[in-house]
């Protein structure tokens, strides 16, 4: 296939890798030329900072640009790629934002979190397509079947569902570990001594329903240790970490205890 990115953010730069190793990557477009140009040299493309040059003889178009562009970049390119296949590969954006001005309109979505630092899985990677022509679902899947042997056909609202899951499995997770970090970091304690337990949790709410997994003082509704930590955050005089352990201690009292 004859492939164009629009967009050189992480997730433009891990499709667009891949996706060069079999097909042919014609063009990167991107606001800021040294960012289509470092992609565009990495897949043997053209780098273009102007919509009116994006080729025409294509067979997709993928938008990889934050959620919140999507719809002003649909609106541009639309005229010039009238009869091109389309996609957005945003979890939490609805189809129909590409839709309502382009026919020929799709969601190539990769459940996944990207850093430019770390290689992706592909073959693990949950990838969803969806269609506005179902005349097109056969040439997206193909494209997804070529990298994941996960690949679903679900709709905006099914994915807008795994989109907001992954916040938590994911952001909001990481965000747990930087907060664990800065509590050990306070006292000169080695992060890295936590790392068995990240994965060992990790790797039970993979084989275990999560709830039956749950640990801790919360669960056990042990009280004293609740007390003891909220006043070792007072005591830091963290009142943002202290927010965070009382409400996430009080949804686990409640899920486990009602």
């Amino acid at each position: 296939m004859r492939i164009s990115f629009i967009g050189a953010g992480r997730v433009a730069h891990h499709l667009a890798i891949v996706l060069s190793q079999n097909h042919q990557i014609v063009q990167v477009y991107s606001r800021t030329l040294a960012h289509a140009q470092t992609l565009a040299s990495q897949v043997a493309a053209m780098a273009t900072v102007n919509i009116a040059e994006l080729e025409t003889d294509v067979d997709l178009v993928i938008i990889a640009v934050s959620d919140q562009a999507i719809a002003e970049v649909i609106q541009q390119v639309h005229a010039q790629l009238s009869d091109v296949l389309i996609v957005h590969t945003s979890g939490s954006t609805d189809i129909q934002v590409l839709a309502k001005v382009h026919a020929r309109a799709g969601v190539f979505y990769p459940l996944q979190t990207f850093s430019l630092a770390r290689e992706v899985n592909w073959q693990s990677t949950p990838l969803f397509v969806e269609v506005s022509q179902a005349n097109d679902l056969v040439q997206l899947s193909e494209l997804a079947n070529s990298l994941s042997s996960r690949v679903y056909t679900y709709t905006s609202a099914q994915r807008l569902s795994l989109h907001l899951a992954a916040v938590f499995a994911c952001n909001f997770s990481n965000y747990c570990y930087d907060m664990a970090k800065q509590i050990v970091d306070a006292k000169q304690v080695d992060f890295s001594l936590l790392y068995p337990l990240i994965l060992e949790t990790a790797h039970k709410a993979v084989q275990h329903d999560p709830k039956q997994m749950q640990t801790g003082p919360a669960m056990r509704g042990d009280q004293n240790i609740l007390n003891m930590h909220q006043q070792m955050l007072n005591d830091a005089k963290r009142e943002d970490l202290k927010n965070v352990y009382n409400l996430m201690s009080q949804q686990i009292l409640q899920s486990h205890h009602g």
